[in-house]
C-alpha cells in the first residue's frame, strides 16, 4: 500500500485493474486506490503476474502493507498462491505484534531468529523482497531454506543476513528514546469526553479516508496558537472587476486567490510556516489552496504560482483542478503542495466565519 500523502496512514482498494493470473509490466496501473484525498491509479514498478490479491476490493491496509503477490515467472505463481492462503488463514495474529515490534528495540544479537510470527513453512520458497532476493545471491543463500519474519511471511533483507550468519547491526541508544515519549504520554494526558452509546436504532458509518484527514486536521488544529482579526472593507474596484470578468468565466474564487497572491508576494513572512518552533520555513513559491467540498468530505485544490499567472489563466487551471478534484482524480501534487489556504463560504450568504487551520500552513 502506497503513501499516496504526506498525511496517509491506511488506504482502500477502489478496484483491481488487474486480475489474478494477469502479465503486467513495469508502469502498468493495477489497482485504484482511495488515499485520504482522492482515488489514484497506483503503478507497479515491476514486471511480473499477479500471483495473489491480499487485499480486495473494498477493504483497507495500512500503508507499507503488501496487498498483492507478483510472482516473476509461471513457476513461482502456485508458491505464491500456497504462501497467501497460508497467510490469510494467520493474518489476524500476524498483524497483531507489529505495533509492538516497533516500539520495543530487538533483543541482542545473540542467536538468529527462528520463530518469527506466522512463519512460511519450511522448505517452502517465500516471496522474497528484491533486496532480499540481492543479498541472498551475494552470499548463496537457498530461499527456500529461509524463514519469513516479514509482514504476510515476505523474505526481508535481514531474515536472508540472518541465515548467512550476520550479525544485525546494533540500535544506537534505545533507552534514551524511550524517555521522551513517556514524557510526552504524560503531557498529552487531556480530559476525554465520555463515550456516549448510540441512540437506540442508529446506524454506526465508519469515516472515509477523506472524512478521517479531515476530522485529524481539525484536531490538530487546536495544537497550534491562532487568533483571528478582520475589519470590513469596500470592494467597489474589486465588484467592478469581476463584473468586467465575470463574462469570460472568472470567477470571485480566482479573483480573491490573486489577490492573497499578490499581497503574499509583498509580505513573505505570511507565506512562511513554523514548523519546529525555533525556525520559520520560507516557501520559494505561493501556492494557493483553495478548499472545495464534494461527496464525502473536503479537499483543498492548489493553484501553484498564483502570483506569477494572469486572472485567465489561474481561472482555466482552477476550472480544470475543481473537474478533477470532484472525479477524486486529483494528483498529489495537486492537493499536498498549499503554502496558503483560502476557504470562501459566501456563496451562502456567510459574511465571517473562522475556518480550520491547515497544518504547517498559514490561512
Amino acid at each position: 500500500m502506497p503513501a499516496l500523502s504526506s498525511t496517509m496512514t491506511e488506504g482502500k482498494i477502489v478496484s483491481w485493474a488487474a486480475a489474478e493470473g494477469d502479465r503486467v509490466t513495469k508502469g502498468d496501473a493495477v489497482v485504484v486506490v482511495e488515499s485520504d484525498k482522492a482515488d489514484m491509479d497506483v503503478e507497479t514498478f515491476y514486471d511480473g503476474i499477479v500471483a495473489a490479491v491480499l487485499v480486495p476490493a473494498g477493504e483497507t491496509a495500512p500503508v507499507g502493507a503488501p496487498i498483492a503477490l507478483l510472482a516473476e515467472s509461471e513457476e513461482d505463481v502456485a508458491l505464491a498462491v500456497a504462501q497467501a492462503k497460508a497467510l490469510s488463514s494467520g493474518q489476524p495474529q500476524q498483524q497483531a505484534p507489529a505495533p509492538s515490534d516497533a516500539a520495543a528495540p530487538p533483543p541482542p544479537p545473540a542467536a538468529p531468529v527462528a520463530a518469527a510470527p506466522a512463519p512460511v513453512a519450511a522448505g517452502t520458497k517465500g516471496v522474497a523482497t528484491p533486496q532480499a532476493k540481492k543479498l541472498a545471491k551475494q552470499h548463496r543463500v537457498d530461499l527456500a531454506k529461509v524463514t519469513g519474519t516479514g509482514q504476510f511471511g515476505r523474505i526481508t533483507p535481514a531474515d536472508v543476513e540472518a541465515a548467512a550468519g550476520i550479525q544485525p547491526k546494533p540500535k544506537v541508544a534505545p533507552t534514551p528514546a524511550a524517555a521522551p515519549v513517556a514524557a510526552a504520554s504524560s503531557v498529552k494526558a487531556v480530559p476525554q469526553a465520555a463515550v456516549l452509546p448510540p441512540v437506540p436504532g442508529a446506524t454506526v458509518v465508519p469515516f472515509t479516508a477523506m472524512q478521517a484527514a479531515v476530522s485529524k486536521n481539525m484536531v490538530e488544529s487546536l495544537s497550534v496558537p491562532a487568533f483571528r482579526v478582520g475589519y470590513p472593507i469596500l470592494t467597489d474596484k474589486l465588484d467592478a472587476l469581476y463584473e468586467k470578468v465575470k463574462p469570460k468565466g472568472v470567477t470571485m474564487t480566482v479573483l480573491l486567490a490573486k489577490a492573497a497572491a499578490m499581497a503574499l508576494a509583498q509580505h513573505p513572512v505570511v507565506n512562511a510556516s513554523c514548523r519546529d518552533g525555533t525556525s520559520f520555513t520560507y516557501n520559494s513559491s505561493i501556492n494557493i489552496a483553495v478548499a472545495v467540498s464534494i461527496d464525502g468530505g473536503l479537499i483543498t485544490p492548489v493553484l501553484e504560482q498564483a502570483d506569477k499567472l494572469d486572472i485567465y489563466l489561474l481561472s482555466q487551471k482552477w476550472k480544470e483542478l475543481v473537474k478533477k478534484a470532484r472525479a477524486k482524480q486529483l494528483q498529489p501534487n495537486e492537493y499536498n503542495s498549499g503554502t496558503f489556504t483560502l476557504s470562501n463560504l459566501g456563496m451562502f450568504g456567510v459574511d465571517r466565519f473562522d475556518a480550520i487551520l491547515p497544518p504547517g500552513q498559514e490561512l
